[in-house]
């Protein structure tokens, strides 16, 4: 898949949801693990490590996106 993301640091200026909404363009599948190893990918960890909060946040971002 085709992002237009081309470095690690591309990728965090960019963020996990803009880089998820390019890449759900793509991939109509996309879906919440997906954001989740985006934003692990950012933080340099796996996505099953990030906070709680975070998390979150990022179920929350595609309940409103899907409104």
């Amino acid at each position: 898949m085709n992002a237009g993301i081309t470095s690690p640091e591309q990728l965090k200026e960019t963020g996990a949801e803009n880089t998820f909404l390019r890449l759900e363009i793509e991939d109509e599948s996309a879906c919440y693990n997906m954001l989740c190893a985006l934003e692990g990918a950012i933080q340099g960890i796996r996505w099953h490590q990030l906070s709680k909060e975070r998390k979150d946040e990022l179920k929350e971002f595609l309940r409103l996106k899907r409104m």
